[in-house]
């Protein structure tokens, strides 16, 4: 467990912060672009958990500390000296959300257009999370491309849009409420 007892530390005043292993880089680094992002999906989260109950807020309750291990994994580079014992994101997470997302959707009428975010407020926070989740996903990919990356955390946020984009649905009246696009509607 973390015990922070200082929040500022003026360790990132010059533009550098430091990864899991110890290493310092630039904060604008790839590494920590992908996890920040991560952050930013949790937090979006957040906000959508303020109009949510019951089983839709505990799946969304376990995403938020999966996200958490997801930066954990992210911030400790697979061949840094902290590799070996440092906490990754595992299939059984992946499964899990596919084993939901299937759940959900089993419920949600067949899509025959595409869908605008928003409906609920609960919806339209998941939509927007959905969409940073994706951007995640993209500089997660990036990084994967330069240098070695869990392939189960690529897993993970890639199911992770897929499940907020079907709680959403469930949470629009069971897609009842969606908002369809209408091609050329607005001419």
């Amino acid at each position: 467990m973390v015990t922070l007892t200082k929040i500022y530390t003026r360790g990132g005043d010059k533009g550098q912060t430091s990864l899991g292993d110890g290493r310092r880089v630039a904060k604008h680094d790839l590494r920590v672009a992908a996890y920040g992002t991560v952050d930013e999906t949790n937090a979006v989260i957040g906000l959508a958990r303020l109009h949510t109950e019951g089983d839709a807020d505990e799946m969304l309750a376990r995403v938020q500390n999966d996200l958490f291990d997801l930066g954990a994994d992210l911030c400790t580079p697979e061949t840094g000296r902290k590799a070996e014992g440092a906490l990754r994101i595992v299939d059984q997470q992946v499964e899990r959300l596919e084993r939901e997302i299937d759940a959900i959707n089993a419920a949600l009428q067949p899509l025959t257009s595409f869908i605008l975010p928003g409906g609920s407020p609960a919806a339209a926070y998941l939509h927007l999370a959905r969409t940073v989740s994706r951007r995640g996903e993209r500089l997660i990919c990036e990084l994967a491309g330069s240098e070695p990356v869990n392939p189960a955390a690529v897993r993970y946020i890639n199911r992770l849009s897929d499940h907020l984009f079907v709680l959403a649905r469930h949470l629009n009246d069971g897609g009842t409420s969606d908002v369809l696009w209408v091609p050329g509607g607005s001419r």
